[in-house]
């Protein structure tokens, strides 16, 4: 196809981006329409994944960088880095469903870690998965991330993150030293 060979360009996400950003994020993760790429949590959560006021706050907050991939001018991926010190946050990463399986999250994940190294001086990049996404753990293991055994809880009773469709979810740190 022609659109795979144009090249995918990244920049950081303005306020103007944010109603494209909850539809990409809210699509590659929640409804029938996230089951269309294979990183859906739609059999884990209900209700939404984010929101205007979530993703505003993560452009506006310093130390923070909403990356935006696209292709002549359409919106196909985005992720959040977040700057910790010595570590950088990775999060919020979405690649729009029919997107998906095609390289562009690869792509994705390392113009993250260019970032985060090259222009942060960061050492290393983490990120919380949900546990029981064993698929999705692997393809970060396969690029080099390492489970780290440490676990937080899911936010129950705070929807803001989503309805729980089971009682055990919680979140592992993966992180990899770049």
């Amino acid at each position: 196809m022609s659109s795979e060979t144009s090249e995918l360009t990244f920049r950081p996400a303005g306020p103007a981006d944010v109603p494209a950003l909850v539809a990409l994020v809210e699509s590659a993760y929640r409804g029938d329409s996230s089951r269309a790429g294979w990183t859906t949590e739609a059999d884990l959560l209900e209700g939404q994944r984010t929101d205007v006021e979530g993703v505003t706050a993560v452009i506006d907050a310093p130390g923070s960088r909403l990356l935006l991939a696209e292709r002549d001018g359409e919106l196909l991926a985005c992720c959040q880095l977040e700057h910790r010190g010595e570590r950088a946050y990775f999060g919020m990463f979405s690649v729009r469903p029919g997107q998906q399986g095609g390289g562009v999250g690869r792509r994705v994940l390392a113009e993250a870690e260019r970032v985060a190294g090259a222009e942060w001086g960061v050492r290393e990049l983490e990120m919380t998965v949900i546990e029981q996404r064993a698929e999705l753990i692997a393809w970060y293991e396969r690029r080099g991330y390492r489970r780290t055994g440490e676990f937080s809880p899911f936010p129950y009773g705070d929807e803001r993150f989503g309805v729980p469709l089971r009682p055990d979810l919680r979140f592992e740190k993966l992180i990899k030293a770049l």
